[in-house]
């Protein structure tokens, strides 16, 4: 993980595996801000993290000067905008900012979700999301139509925010052994994720490759112990 000087007045609170806390670490990189990293223990959440975001409960969480701010859509906007002197990570026109937005809420709003069922859902609404997560992905593959990243010509805020479909896709497609994502489906997002995890700033910043496909293969058997032991008590 790539880091700038650690800054007293600033912290993240986050996670090794979490795509969304990745995300804050890899702006702040991009923009050279110093921060503090304190990793948390999701199984036994510390006081400051419950003090912090006592809605949610969870991670990331970015303080600056005593304040929290919670939630990583929130986290972005606000470093872009206290650092606006920095590297953009937003595009300038209203409209185009406003697309970037639309389009990181289709990925949190729709797109995770449909992936996420699509592998640990109930297996008789697996292949119905597997369906919905690829009509997803092409609403995503057709967005970078003539583009190498969706910022343009360099990263930018919806490339951040669909990280988890450049890296952490790929680790739990190997763990489970199937397939949502690849090169002869959506040539265009498997050009855009190899350039996006070939950026330096995002490379250092993303969390063990082998590391990463253990935990979700742990998850997947987890998941398939619980059905099996779920099916046992009905039968």
């Amino acid at each position: 993980m790539i880091m700038a000087a650690m800054d007293p007045d600033m912290k993240l609170l986050g996670l090794w595996c979490s795509p969304f806390s990745k995300r804050v670490e890899i702006a702040l990189c991009l923009k050279g801000l110093p921060y503090d990293y304190i990793e948390e223990d999701i199984q036994n959440k510390s006081p400051e993290l419950l003090k912090c975001n006592p809605v949610h409960k969870k991670v990331p969480v970015l303080v600056r000067d005593g304040k929290p701010i919670a939630e990583s859509l929130v986290i972005l906007e606000y470093i872009d905008e206290m650092w606006n002197d920095k590297l953009a990570i937003l595009p300038e026109q209203p409209y185009e900012r406003a697309m970037a937005r639309f389009w990181a809420r289709f990925i949190d709003e729709k797109c995770l979700p449909s992936i996420w069922k699509a592998f640990w859902g109930p297996e008789n609404e697996q292949v119905r999301a597997e369906k919905e997560a690829r009509d997803n992905l092409n609403a995503l593959e057709k967005e970078l139509e003539g583009k190498k990243f969706f910022g343009g010509t360099s990263i930018g805020y919806l490339d951040i925010v669909a990280n988890f479909i450049a890296y952490w896709l790929d680790a739990i497609q190997k763990a489970a052994g199937k397939k949502l994502l690849t090169k002869e489906s959506f040539p265009l997002l498997s050009k855009w994720k190899d350039d996006f995890i070939a950026c330096k700033v995002v490379k250092e910043n993303l969390p063990p490759w082998e590391r990463l496909v253990a935990y979700y293969q742990i998850r997947i058997e987890a998941a398939k112990a619980s059905k099996y032991e779920e099916n046992n008590k009905t039968n």
